[in-house]
């Protein structure tokens, strides 16, 4: 299993940007389709961006579609994720998690290690 640490959240103003990294270790990182998903308080856990192994392909949630971009650096073991005109609600714990089995995909059921998570809070 892939271990997952988060990190480069915090507090921001509506329409700045912030840049959040995820460190793997365990097994063979580039292996893995990931992703970022977030939770708000008093909400369910919702996709936010997926990239495959290999970079090539990569898949973004209708609300920050043109706002966030996520990549990955293989030889380094760190997935990003860009996140540029902030606004309030994209306020939320942001994780990231490596897919099970090698499965591209948005749904949340099939991602199968999580990282513990990263604070985003946008002020307007």
């Amino acid at each position: 299993q892939v271990q997952l640490v988060e990190s480069g959240g915090g507090l921001v103003q509506a329409g700045g940007s912030l840049r959040l990294s995820c460190a793997a270790s365990g097994r063979t990182f580039s292996d893995y389709p990931m992703a970022w998903f977030r939770q708000a308080p008093g909400k369910e856990r919702e996709f936010v961006a997926a990239i495959s192994w290999s970079g090539d392909t990569t898949r973004y949630a209708d609300s920050v579609k043109g706002r966030f971009a996520i990549s990955r650096e293989n030889a380094k073991n760190t997935v990003y994720l860009q996140m540029n005109s902030l606004k309030p609600e994209d306020t939320a714990l942001y994780f990231c998690a490596a897919s099970r089995s090698g499965v591209f995909t948005t749904t949340l059921a099939l991602y199968a290690s999580w990282g513990q998570g990263t604070q985003v809070t946008v002020s307007s």
